[in-house]
């Protein structure tokens, strides 16, 4: 499937260091088993997607230090990490997929072939197109990118909706009017614990994807884009980089 969405920041240049990815410390939480690796996402001979950049993974530990300080029972939980290009367009077609049959779709169908494309579109504000064009590399291939959410003792907290859910419900501040204009406590709950992750992540740091409340990144195209830095100092990775 060919994506055509042209991201505002895709068309920032890369002046790439040359920094390799560490695996991140095992102090950090794990979401374990991998949600990509356990379905079969071919990461090749680096099975390992609990990589980033040295210094990203020094800005996550000034972020865990600050959740710390805020909330001394709360840790930073990782989702996922480096992902490689192979691994882009595997979950993209995953999703697709998965997403037809959930709705109905035949992909197929010129009857529905207006609901197929809308999919599409509902996926590619999620979903990086799987680039191998060195100019536009997916976030995560880059292993400047994480996704990550909140956990106590007993494991994530609840967040008002799920790491990699489609739909507006994903937007950072989704809760933000909700938690104001309606007595349910649950959305101020929800909106709270979506700004203190993105308070120490920022703060850290990072910048936040405008459309996931769990996506941040240091160093990448969206990270220039954000803090409007003329070049983005990460590009894409894989084990024959180095």
């Amino acid at each position: 499937m060919e994506f055509i969405l042209n991201r505002p920041w895709s068309q920032i240049p890369i002046k790439p260091l040359s920094e390799p990815l560490l695996e991140i410390p095992v102090n950090f939480h794990r979401l374990e088993p991998h949600p990509y690796l356990s379905i079969g996402a071919p990461y090749g001979s680096i099975a390992n997607p609990w990589m980033l950049r040295n210094e990203v993974i020094k800005f996550l530990e000034i972020a865990q230090n600050l959740l710390k300080a805020e909330c001394n029972d709360l840790r930073l939980a990782i989702f996922d990490a480096w992902r490689p290009i192979s691994v882009q367009e595997f979950m993209v077609n995953h999703v697709i997929k998965t997403e037809c049959k959930v709705r109905g779709i035949k992909p197929n169908s010129d009857d529905q072939s207006k609901e197929f494309l809308s999919l599409i579109n509902e996926v590619e504000q999620f979903w990086a197109p799987p680039s191998v064009n060195p100019l536009t590399p997916p976030p995560h291939s880059t292993g400047a990118a994480i996704d990550l959410t909140l956990a106590d003792n007993s494991g994530p907290l609840e967040m008002g909706g799920e790491i990699d859910e489609l739909g507006d419900i994903s937007t950072p501040n989704f809760y933000k009017e909700l938690s104001i204009n309606s007595s349910n406590p649950k959305y101020l709950l929800f909106h709270s614990r979506r700004m203190l992750l993105c308070d120490v992540m920022i703060r850290a740091g990072f910048v936040q994807h405008p459309n996931e409340w769990w996506h941040f990144s240091y160093g990448d195209q969206l990270w220039a884009w954000l803090t409007h830095s003329s070049y983005a100092i990460y590009g894409s990775w894989a084990p024959d980089n180095n």
